[in-house]
Formats: structure tokens, C-alpha cells, sequence
């Protein structure tokens, strides 16, 4: 069984967070190799990646004689360090500003010496560690909402103007945000309600974007833009959300007063997250079980042209975060 390792984790150790149980941290957080098996590691994009040793964690509690220790990156080249890559003279690697093309399979190998005090004969051991590494970022949020509005036919052009209004109103209350309204849809329908009759709604679907016309400027030029973006976003759903309770407790408070043929139902509001990812990222459950709500950096043999969620087959990509087929 395969050991899975996310950054975050090493972040909680390092900042004094109970970490997980695992036989690979010690207490700074240091990532330990383990033989015959690789292990998936998951560094956010332009972050730092923990720090790899090229030992397991048992030896690591031994007395070890003339160790030397070979890098070999994902091109399948000796590693040496460089304003990159940081490996230090016992073994320790890290990799700075992680882009996509540094994904892939860092492999070290350890050799050492085991020496008989009496007859001075050494042995030479070899042991190989390997690490699949791999570029992550968040996805980016979008939400898909939905709500119920009476009305007094579904014949006549106020639905409309209602439609409009609506959609104005609340674009107004998320445009500081750098978010928007988009796909907005109804449809107008007969509901038959239990002790009410026979009623008109109108059955009203938005989606609230984070990618307003000029959302860049709220970057503040930031690499790492979806952070951002994703923290606009949170703030509209909420916003959004209080509009409409708002309308709700309207309702309520003017329930023995003759309500506008117009309003709110209550309990209809309805909110969906939908994630997206960045062309050259994807999600895949069985892959990064670990990590299965990141975009993670499409491998070789696949590709991501757009801002979905799946990494599609191309058997003639040989990079890490493809955005086309060639």
C-alpha cells in the first residue's frame, strides 16, 4: 500500500499543529524515503517542496560510514544544486518556486559502508529511495444557485423586468468583489401547494463567477491569483445568500400584511459549489486520493485545454501540464 503525503502536512509541523501519524516526518517536518515503493507528494504551485531525504527513517537512527547519495531528477538527470534545487551534503533536497515541468520521479540512491572492527573488510550497500512529486494548485470556485419567486401569471412581460432586476441587483452587490452573474435562466411554472391552491413561480438558476471583466486587477499582481479569486467568491456566495434570507424574514415579518404578488419562497434558495481547474490541471480521485480536491498537473500521456476537471488522453504528450494534444 502506498504511502500518500500532502504539503499541508508538513506545514503543520513546522507551525507547532499535531502532525499525522507517519513514520516518514520527523519533527521538523523532513519527508523520509521509504524502499521499493515511491512516495506521491503533492507541492502547491511556486511554493517550496518539503524536504526529501535520501535515507529511511530507521537508518536515519543508525551510525552510517561514508555515505554518499546520487540525485536523479524527473529528466532523468544527475541533480546538482543550483538556484532551484537545494541538496545539501547529507542527502536533504528541496526544490524551490515549484513550477509543472519539475513534477515527476526524483530518485536517490544511498551508498554507505558497513565495516568490521576486527578484520577491517567493508561491505557497500546501495539502497534506492523513490519520490513522485507532483504540482498542485486549488481549484478555482464558482457557485450555482437557485431560488423561487411567486408571481401572478406566467403570461405577461413583468416576469421579465423582475428577471432583470433581479440579476442587476444582485451583480451590484458583488461587483467590488470582481465577481459576477452569469448563465441566468427561468422558467415559469404552476405549483399546486397543499391548503393554498393553485400558484404561479417563477423558478429562477444563476451561477456566480469570480471572473468579473478586469478580475486580474484584484490580484495585486500575486503568481497564485485563485486565492484570491476563491476569497471574492466565498464573500458573494455569502452576500448573495444574505439577500435572499433577508427577503425571507420580510416574509415572515409581514405574514398578516398583504404580501406584493411578487416574492421570495422561502427555503428555496438553493447553493452549489462547482471547482474548475486551470488548463494543465485536473482532478482524479484514484491517482491523488490524497489529494483529491486539488487540481493536480496533468501527467505524461494526458492533457487539459480548458478549465474542467479532468486531464484527457494524449498518448503523444511526454510533459507535465500539458494544455494541448499535438
Amino acid at each position: 500500500m502506498r504511502t500518500w503525503v500532502l504539503l499541508p502536512a508538513v506545514l503543520w509541523c513546522l507551525t507547532g499543529v499535531r502532525c499525522p501519524r507517519s513514520t516518514l516526518f520527523n519533527a521538523k517536518g523532513f519527508l523520509y524515503g521509504k524502499t521499493g515503493q515511491p512516495e506521491k507528494i503533492y507541492v502547491k504551485l511556486h511554493q517550496n517542496s518539503p524536504v526529501l531525504i535520501c535515507m529511511d527513517f530507521k537508518l536515519s537512527k543508525k551510525e552510517i560510514v561514508d555515505p554518499t547519495y546520487l540525485w536523479i531528477g524527473p529528466n532523468e538527470k544527475t541533480l546538482t544544486g543550483n538556484n532551484r534545487i537545494n541538496i545539501t551534503k547529507t542527502g536533504q533536497l528541496m526544490v524551490k518556486d515549484f513550477l509543472e515541468p519539475l513534477s515527476g520521479l526524483y530518485t536517490c540512491t544511498l551508498s554507505y559502508k558497513i565495516v568490521k572492527a576486527e578484520t577491517q573488510e567493508e561491505k557497500t550497500v546501495k539502497k534506492r529511495y523513490d519520490f513522485m512529486v507532483f504540482a498542485y494548485r486549488e481549484p478555482d470556485y464558482s457557485y450555482q444557485m437557485a431560488v423561487r419567486y411567486t408571481t401572478k401569471s406566467c403570461i405577461g412581460r413583468y416576469n421579465d423586468a423582475f428577471f432583470r432586476m433581479l440579476k442587476k441587483i444582485l451583480d451590484n452587490l458583488i461587483s467590488d468583489l470582481s465577481c459576477h452573474v452569469i448563465e441566468p435562466s427561468y422558467k415559469c411554472h404552476s405549483v399546486e401547494i397543499p391548503e393554498h391552491g393553485l400558484i404561479h413561480e417563477l423558478f429562477i438558476a444563476f451561477q456566480v463567477n469570480p471572473f468579473a471583466p478586469g478580475w486580474k486587477g484584484a490580484c495585486n499582481g500575486s503568481v497564485d491569483c485563485e486565492d484570491i479569486t476563491n476569497h471574492n467568491i466565498l464573500q458573494a456566495r455569502n452576500r448573495i445568500e444574505e439577500f435572499f434570507w433577508s427577503q425571507a424574514y420580510i416574509f415572515y415579518h409581514n405574514f398578516n400584511k398583504t404580501l406584493p404578488a411578487m416574492h421570495f419562497v422561502d427555503h428555496s434558495l438553493q447553493v452549489v459549489r462547482l471547482d474548475s481547474c486551470r488548463p494543465g490541471f485536473g482532478k482524479d480521485d484514484g491517482l491523488h486520493s490524497n489529494c483529491a480536491s486539488c487540481c493536480v498537473v496533468c501527467s505524461p500521456a494526458t492533457f487539459s485545454p480548458d478549465v474542467g476537471v479532468i486531464c484527457q488522453t494524449c498518448v503523444s504528450v511526454l510533459i507535465y501540464g500539458a494544455k494541448s494534444c499535438p
